[in-house]
């Protein structure tokens, strides 16, 4: 028993422990877009409109429908035809025989329309993880300005120090000090509003998996793994093999089923009928057989055959159009990416080690008396304001890149390095 015991209270622990570390690692980008495609409502849609097409497909292959038919003829007239003796009773069996590929244009309409609808859903799944990306790149984003209004409210604390220190040897007004002290309360509410951007936006994240309250801590990944873009013809390329085209080339497709069903239209189909007919006088019965052809179908089809037409040239079109436009599209986030990946290098790398080092240098001559208190306080704000600026362009390389990779429909995996997750 009590070595059932430690084995059970073992398992408890390592459960514990395995729960503390993946919230210790924090929701990584392909966990969100896990979460996303498995639970979206948006997705699961998908699932009854294929059903939907599959039994319109069954529809579609049906053969043409039999059919029993009674007559009766020469019965409750007048004179010799006033009862039934003499009347005529035909028992008939019919139906049609479609000429022209009429069911195999049906089964390639069906057929069609289900592809489409598989290719719909790729291209949902696809814009729904590009929709997770953005917002896991913004709450990444938010996550970095939170320690760096933690960072501010620590500088501004240390300013008040700095200035209170100075009023009491005289060697600086009262005002300042008291500038002081409202500079540290504007970091403060700077910093609350950040945190409730910052919950606004794991609930704008967790909503994207049908969750209705948010159910992680921070999130794990990279603000500054963007990568350099490939060169702008070699992506285009690959736009031509994304959903969106495939959509389109899917959609011409159908509209050529469509029109090849309106044409099969102007091929009559044939009617025939087989029966049995019992003359009541005489007692005597006959077979009976007959066949039927409607006249002018196809000029009677001609209307349907030149809306189907226009329907499929359409199409053609649709897709030059989309195709410049998301030329543009991947053009304009392509340069934006360039811009921002060479921002954020130069400010990590030239900028911000200058301005911190030139805010130690500052602090250090107005302890001394030899700056103003005015000079401190702009050291510190463009040195905050050039972290800022690094986490901006950090952020508009990853979400430029994500809008790159979702046109060309490639996964965007520089966010999931490893690094450690921003807590709050």
């Amino acid at each position: 028993m009590v070595a059932r015991l430690r084995v059970c209270l073992l398992g408890a622990c390592l459960l514990f422990y395995a729960e503390l570390t993946s919230a210790q690692q924090g929701l990584t980008l392909q966990e969100a877009s896990r979460r996303s495609v498995n639970n979206s409502p948006e997705l699961q849609i998908f699932q009854w409109r294929l059903q939907a097409m599959e039994g319109l497909r069954q529809t579609a292959g049906l053969r043409p429908q039999l059919g029993l038919g009674i007559r009766a003829e020469n019965l409750l007239g007048t004179g010799e035809y006033s009862g039934t003796e003499r009347a005529e009773y035909t028992l008939s069996l019919s139906s049609i025989i479609e000429l022209g590929g009429k069911r195999q244009s049906r089964l390639g309409v069906a057929d069609s329309r289900y592809a489409l609808a598989e290719i719909e859903r790729r291209a949902q799944a696809l814009d729904l993880l590009g929709r997770v990306t953005q917002r896991f790149v913004t709450v990444l984003a938010l996550q970095e300005k939170l320690q760096l209004s933690q960072e501010a409210t620590r500088l501004a604390g240390l300013l008040l120090q700095s200035v209170r220190q100075r009023v009491e040897q005289g060697a600086t007004p009262d005002a300042e000090r008291l500038r002081a002290q409202a500079a540290l309360t504007q970091a403060e509410l700077a910093h609350s509003a950040i945190e409730a951007e910052l919950a606004s936006g794991k609930m704008s994240l967790a909503t994207l998996w049908g969750a209705d309250e948010v159910d992680f801590g921070a999130l794990s990944g990279d603000l500054y793994a963007s990568q350099a873009a490939r060169d702008f013809d070699a992506l285009f390329e690959q736009v031509a093999a994304s959903p969106a085209i495939q959509l389109l080339a899917t959609e011409a497709r159908l509209r050529q089923a469509e029109l090849e069903l309106v044409r099969s239209q102007s091929t009559s189909n044939l009617g025939w009928s087989f029966g049995v007919k019992q003359l009541e006088e005489s007692g005597d019965s006959a077979f009976t057989a007959g066949m039927e052809i409607p006249l002018f179908s196809g000029a009677r089809n001609k209307g349907d055959i030149k809306a189907a037409m226009a329907a499929r040239t359409s199409v053609d079109y649709r897709k030059q159009a989309s195709l410049l436009e998301l030329r543009a599209r991947l053009y304009a986030a392509w340069r934006f990416h360039q811009q921002a990946v060479a921002a954020t290098q130069q400010l990590r790398q030239s900028v911000l080690p200058a301005l911190e080092v030139a805010l130690v240098q500052t602090r250090e001559a107005y302890e001394r008396g030899r700056y103003r208190f005015v000079d401190l306080v702009d050291a510190q704000q463009e040195l905050l304001h050039a972290r800022l600026a690094a986490i901006d362009a950090a952020s508009a390389a990853l979400l430029n890149q994500a809008l790159i990779e979702q046109l060309t429909a490639e996964p965007l995996a520089a966010v999931d390095q490893s690094a450690p997750a921003s807590s709050e």
